[in-house]
């Protein structure tokens, strides 16, 4: 799909999210592959199931969010690719703005195919392990045939397989029971209010911040394209993508979420 759609559907003048690039994907089609589930709070509630495949996120609007009970078919409406960036995103993409609301890193972790991931996403049967850290073990994603005329493809059913993750009654409702975001521990509200609740990109941000409020140049010594850290919400390292290093990696606390304090 790529990010063509992506992308003619955002004023990035306007929005704090990232534009993104195309990321090579992993050789032979091997490697550790970045997860994310985003709470989007815009028109309706809803979470935002992301894998990494071919250099995107495969993404999926999930209206009820995850279940861990085998029995729970969570529908899940196929949107457009995302930059592997918009991983990092927590904060209030603008009223009037596509996808206006307050959006937080509910969770995120690796992502592990079991069999083709390419063949399984093309045929629409996709299962895959989670090693989140509020998901984890084995899930599956399925297309269906959607109710309404020129569906093309867009609905799926998020389902838990049957293992050691699994969960039934109310245990299995996580999103419940776990609502804060696994980033930086804040509810939406409390992303809502913050006063760094607008992301902006590196490229952006001394640009947009006010006069009275924009930091001092980087020291000579600071490395090229590590930006200041924001008050309060650190966005993951880019570098949490090596392919030696499980992705979404924090790295140690002088340069934790790619930045320097």
């Amino acid at each position: 799909m790529g990010l063509r759609e992506y992308r003619r559907k955002r004023d990035f003048k306007a929005t704090p999210e990232p534009a993104g690039k195309r990321s090579k994907p992993a050789r032979g089609g091997t490697g550790t592959r970045a997860y994310v589930i985003q709470k989007h709070a815009a028109s309706r509630l809803h979470y935002e199931f992301r894998l990494e495949l071919d250099g995107t996120l495969k993404s999926w609007a999930v209206p009820k969010g995850p279940s861990l009970d085998p029995g729970d078919r969570r529908l899940a409406m196929h949107v457009e690719d995302h930059p592997l960036e918009y991983g990092d995103f927590e904060g209030t993409i603008p009223k009037g703005e596509y996808g206006g609301g307050t959006v937080l890193v509910w969770d995120r972790g690796t992502w592990e195919p079991i069999g083709d991931p390419r063949k399984g996403y093309r045929e629409g049967n996709l299962k895959f392990t989670l090693k989140g850290e509020k998901l984890r073990g084995a899930w599956v994603l399925v297309r269906i045939r959607g109710r309404q005329q020129g569906d093309e493809g867009r609905s799926w059913l998020l389902i838990k397989e049957r293992d050691g993750e699994a969960r039934s009654g109310p245990a299995a409702r996580i999103v419940d029971r776990e609502p804060k975001s696994a980033a930086t521990g804040r509810t939406l509200d409390e992303v809502t209010a913050a006063k760094d609740r607008v992301w902006h990109s590196k490229k952006d941000r001394r640009a947009s911040a006010p006069a009275a409020s924009r930091k001092p140049m980087a020291p000579a010594r600071r490395p090229v394209g590590f930006p200041t850290c924001p008050a309060r919400v650190p966005p993951l390292s880019r570098s949490s993508f090596r392919p030696s290093s499980p992705r979404w990696w924090i790295g140690p606390p002088a340069v934790r979420g790619g930045c320097t304090r």
